[in-house]
């Protein structure tokens, strides 16, 4: 009983000392739930209540060195852990992959080649390369003349078996949202395809392209048509060979671009080397998909940067493809055949149960899109604790700056965070590694979520729901209060 009431007073007070963790091993993991109870309350619970978030609250902390938890709220209950998730997909992917591993994407000769005529078919085989974009087409193009190739009789496929079809990354976002693509073994610029609009003398001069840094090659692919309504502002129809896209003119102006998702990866790539192809003389038929493992010889490869480089880069811009991708390699890796992006994300969840006794992790995806992934915070702290140990992670997340009672920076903060951010409509996360004033280094995790209110939300207004962004901002300043207070206890 001398452990609870000592431990309750440490983590009610700012300004204490952390106690050794060998002093703690053995003391009695306590949950401080969000109870009235008058002057009692701890100082988190102070925090909580003053945040005045509709909805579930709940996070946990831990030292680093010890893997001690030292405070735990909500314990045992799991909420979506939006892009937070991404950690431990970076996790996963290192541990199945490897921080050197490269993806490979080749151009394959099925046939004979004959004084620089493939008598045969050329093969474009993606091999899960999430960054994959058009500069590395137009490589692969101008290497595919370099190797004597001037012509193709047979036909022009591409492969995209590596990983399984996925027609969104959440199904429940609205048709247009550039950051839930559909997934394959193949991808291109993130799976986007580049819609500009100007407003002409006619109406609107409208184009569809697969830009990067130094081409902009137009798209059969995907298509745009402009009809005279103001609302829905977007309608997506498929076809077999084509994205049918309309806009609103209403909600046009005089001009503008977004991305928009695609949702035919294989046709979308094949489309774009096509046209690359042709620049370098090298004519090539009609694009054929096929998900039958490419026989022949390898005529081209692109590798793409090492693993830890992809994930880095994954971790600071919240790239859902790249996590989905990188996630669905590894459970491959793993010497298991996923059929779904469920079945990826399920198998990485038992890694995490394997690995770190974390029970408490369900995950529907591996970038946290989907809201009905769940995850215990003590669970996640539990495979932070341990990539801490290693300093596997913490290189790779971003800088966390802590703000003023105004929110505006605070430079050379005394304390130190890198964390994952993670956002969706009345969903909050931040989850990484702390190092308090005097040098203590911590793990936590805190998730924030109104899911009640998120359910009323109808599909096609889930882009800007009302009320989300200063719901989202009182969870980020909850954050914010929770880093303060975590950093200013004294660790010993």
């Amino acid at each position: 009983m001398v452990d609870r009431i000592s431990r309750r007073l440490f983590l009610g007070g700012l300004g204490a000392s952390l106690v050794p963790g060998t002093g703690l091993a053995e003391a009695p993991l306590v949950s401080l739930r969000p109870v009235l109870r008058g002057p009692q309350l701890s100082g988190a619970e102070r925090l909580v209540q003053a945040a005045g978030l509709r909805g579930e609250v709940v996070f946990a902390v831990a030292d680093v060195k010890s893997g001690v938890p030292l405070e735990v709220f909500g314990e045992g209950q799991g909420l979506p852990p939006a892009s937070v998730g991404k950690a431990l997909t970076a996790l996963y992917a290192l541990d199945n992959l490897g921080a050197d591993y490269r993806f490979e994407t080749t151009l394959i000769a099925d046939g004979p080649i004959e004084n620089g005529i493939l008598k045969g078919d050329l093969i474009l085989a993606g091999g899960g390369d999430p960054l994959l974009d058009t500069d590395a087409l137009a490589t692969m193009a101008a290497n595919l003349r370099e190797a004597g190739i001037t012509e193709v009789r047979g036909a022009f496929k591409v492969y995209e078996g590596a990983l399984p079809y996925v027609f969104s990354i959440d199904p429940g976002q609205p048709d247009h949202l550039g950051y839930s693509p559909s997934i394959s073994g193949i991808s291109l610029n993130f799976n986007r395809v580049h819609f500009e609009w100007k407003r002409d003398d006619g109406g609107y001069d409208v184009t569809m392209d697969a830009r990067s840094a130094h081409y902009t090659p137009s798209v059969d692919m995907a298509s745009m048509r402009v009809e005279n309504r103001s609302l829905p502002i977007y309608t997506y129809q498929p076809s077999a060979r084509q994205d049918r896209w309309t806009v609103a003119k209403g909600a046009l102006g005089n001009g503008g671009a977004r991305w928009l998702p695609v949702r035919k990866p294989a046709l979308y790539t094949g489309d774009v080397f096509r046209t690359l192809a042709r620049v370098n003389g090298i004519v090539l038929g009609r694009v054929q998909v096929t998900r039958q493992d490419p026989q022949g010889t390898v005529l081209v490869v692109h590798q793409s940067d090492p693993l830890e480089s992809i994930l880095k880069g994954m971790l600071k811009y919240s790239t859902n493809l790249t996590a989905e991708m990188v996630g669905m390699a590894a459970t491959k890796a793993r010497g298991v055949s996923p059929q779904s992006l469920e079945d990826s994300a399920a198998e990485m969840s038992r890694w995490a149960a394997e690995s770190f006794g974390a029970s408490g992790i369900a995950m529907v995806d591996h970038s946290g899109l989907g809201d009905t992934s769940r995850m215990v915070p003590s669970d996640l702290v539990k495979a932070l604790v341990a990539a801490g140990q290693s300093e596997t992670l913490r290189p790779l997340v971003r800088s966390f700056t802590l703000a003023d009672k105004n929110g505006q920076p605070i430079k050379d903060h005394p304390i130190k965070v890198d964390a994952k951010t993670g956002t969706l409509n009345f969903v909050s996360g931040l989850g990484g590694y702390l190092t308090t004033i005097d040098g203590t280094e911590l793990a936590f995790a805190i998730f924030t979520a109104d899911m009640a209110h998120r359910a009323t939300i109808p599909r096609a207004h889930r882009e800007r729901p009302e009320g989300a962004r200063s719901w989202n901002r009182r969870s980020r300043k909850l954050q914010r209060d929770l880093l303060e207070r975590w950093g200013s206890l004294n660790g010993s």
